[in-house]
């Protein structure tokens, strides 16, 4: 079954590859270079998948790679799991379009990481099993918290997942001509290859991989950038002052976050958000110990930040190089073939011409691929760990949890390739920030007060999650972009497009105030709970399969 998918997948992408040469040549020229390097990808990655599949016996081999997963390369991995599509393409569009702005993105992504350092990661893999749920769940209600900490991380892969969907279609349709939702449609089909036979381990050697390779391209995007400006990121900026349209303007605040509310709202988002969102917490898992899941967050803190300096240079260097006269050929009737979105895959072609287009545009496949592929398991898995074996039939079999989770990854990436096609028009970079704006409002203060809170009850935190997720996604709604770009409206009910400032204290408060008034012996031995699992997550005592490496 495995060789047949794997054999039609490949197919399918010779067929479209084949395809553009007739109808699509106007668009784009066939890149030889670029489909070359794809197929080497797309059959080694293939090839793990198939070397995973053989290992990949029980839940936790399917769930966690066996914890057998070393500090280092669950850095790395975490790493390739979060410089995603997003990142790359979206944060260099952003820096491309408004200048200082878009580095707002890039710090705010980044700070998120020392909460998981000092806060989150040593407690996550003493009390964790599978999933960040296991923890908020640990002393209180199951079938509550697990059903609402399910349908908040699938809120937040969803969302997560259309960006990267937009991400790749874009990148296809550039690199062979493909339409779009040919393009979303073979991303699709991929993932659901990758997690459904290869699982953690699949998915963990893909990010490992695709780290290395996309932290090799924007180095060398990055070093040719600066060599023609004598290495000087001053004479760098200064010259992207002159050329860009909005002159000195873009190296100022205010062109795309025009607000303080709207700045401290979308901090908040991207640094409380990071830490509740559950494809990365889900890494944490995978490690033998405590020791090493802090040694996982420190690479991972390094290569991440590294990364987002190298990004500041590209998309400065976009500004640059798409604005001279050689730069013109990349645009159709005034406007970036592809979108914003596309600046650094441009660029990378002007800097190293066809072959290193190929490479940086195999590089950004394998980037879409490896985080949807971890957003994908996440979601799966809170749908077969946290809703099926938990609640909906407590006494399922391994064999049972793991057949629901395959099934889940089918749906979730039939649902993924319809939202895809949906979203087209946004900015990538925007959408990750609904989805942070989610995750700090619904996973992030559950999680964070079922560690460190002892009156933390499951009335309160059922119903105070309920709260953050409804403000969130409420204000979204009403918010500028659904309410008046997508729907049409003339005015929008809430003005602010990031309501994390708001929606996160509304979680906070309503978690503090339901568990505060909760007089009932339940809450009182949930109180009394709190001392064993707080030993357990300082010590690791009774840690689920916690081995010494």
């Amino acid at each position: 079954m495995f060789r047949v998918l794997a054999l039609l997948s490949i197919f399918a992408v010779a067929l479209f590859a084949a395809g553009d040469a007739t109808f699509e040549a106007s668009k784009s020229e066939l890149n030889i270079a670029a489909i070359i390097m794809f197929f080497i990808f797309v059959g080694g990655t293939l090839g793990i998948t198939y070397w995973a599949a053989k290992k990949t016996k029980s839940a936790s081999d399917f769930y966690t790679a066996g914890g057998g997963i070393s500090g280092f390369q669950n850095g790395m991995a975490i790493a390739g799991d979060y410089m995603s599509a997003a990142s790359f393409l979206g944060i260099s569009g952003l820096v491309y379009l408004s200048g200082y702005d878009g580095l707002i993105y890039a710090v705010g992504f980044l700070v998120g990481w020392p909460v998981i350092l000092f806060l989150l990661a040593e407690k996550l893999r003493n009390l964790g099993k599978f999933t960040f749920t296991d923890i908020a769940a640990y002393r209180l209600g199951q079938k509550e918290i697990r059903t609402l900490a399910a349908f908040g991380s699938l809120a937040v892969v969803t969302l997560y997942l259309i960006a990267q969907m937009v991400g790749s279609g874009k990148l296809i349709q550039v690199l062979f001509g493909l339409e779009y939702e040919y393009a979303v449609l073979l991303v699709g089909v991929m993932m659901i290859i990758y997690v459904t036979f290869g699982g953690m381990l699949a998915t963990t050697w893909v990010q490992i991989i695709k780290a290395i390779l996309l932290l090799s391209g924007v180095s060398f995007m990055g070093f040719m950038v600066l060599s023609h400006f004598g290495f000087s990121f001053e004479a760098l900026a200064t010259k992207a002052v002159e050329t860009h349209e909005k002159g000195q303007a873009i190296m100022e605040p205010g062109g795309f976050i025009s607000d303080p509310i709207s700045a401290i709202s979308l901090g908040l988002a991207l640094m409380l958000g990071t830490a509740g969102l559950p494809h990365v917490l889900m890494r944490f898992f995978t490690v033998g110990n405590a020791k090493e899941a802090r040694k996982s967050v420190v690479y991972a803190t390094g290569f991440i930040g590294y990364f987002y300096l190298v990004i500041a240079v590209i998309g400065l260097g976009a500004i640059v190089f798409l604005n001279s006269p050689e730069g013109q050929a990349y645009f159709v009737d005034g406007k970036l073939f592809g979108g914003n979105n596309m600046a650094a895959i441009h660029l990378s072609h002007i800097v190293g011409g066809n072959i290193f287009l190929g490479f940086i545009s195999a590089v950004a496949f394998a980037t879409i691929l490896a985080v949807v592929a971890g957003l994908t398991l996440a979601g799966a898995s809170a749908i077969s760990h946290d809703l099926y074996a938990s609640v909906i039939n407590p006494n399922a079999t391994e064999e049972q949890e793991i057949r629901v989770s395959k099934i889940a990854v089918i749906i979730i990436g039939i649902i993924g390739v319809v939202l895809g096609i949906a979203f087209e028009q946004q900015n990538i970079a925007f959408m990750v920030g609904l989805a942070f704006a989610i995750a700090a409002s619904a996973n992030f203060p559950i999680l964070f007060l079922s560690i460190y809170w002892r009156k933390l009850t499951t009335r309160g935190a059922f119903l105070g999650g309920i709260v953050g997720l409804a403000t969130a996604v409420i204000l979204v709604v009403v918010g500028p972009i659904v309410w008046v770009d997508i729907l049409g409206n003339k005015e929008a009910l809430f003005p602010y497009k990031h309501p994390a400032l708001f929606s996160v204290t509304a979680a906070f408060v309503a978690i503090w105030f339901f568990s505060v008034t909760d007089k009932s012996q339940r809450a009182k031995d949930e109180e009394k709970a709190f001392e064993a699992q707080n030993i357990r997550a300082e010590t690791g005592f009774g840690a689920a399969g916690a081995v010494d490496h």
